[in-house]
């Protein structure tokens, strides 16, 4: 399982990298706990908020390697 993977859901990440649900929530973002989140990945989230993808994704990178030590 892969963060940068484009088919991972929300659902699949929270529960592999808990520390992303931060990133989410920082920016004001429902996602970490919404009934959608095991069919949406981060692909429609940037989207539904309107959010750059690859700076999102950076955010959560960090946010993973952070939270795995």
């Amino acid at each position: 399982m892969s963060i940068d993977d484009p088919d991972l859901t929300l659902d699949q990440m929270f529960r592999r990298w808990p520390a992303t649900g931060g990133v989410f929530l920082q920016r004001r973002m429902f996602c970490f706990g919404c009934p959608i989140a095991p069919f949406h990945t981060v692909v429609d989230a940037c989207a539904e908020y309107r959010l750059d993808e690859v700076e999102f994704r950076g955010a959560l990178r960090a946010a993973a390697r952070s939270g795995e030590k």
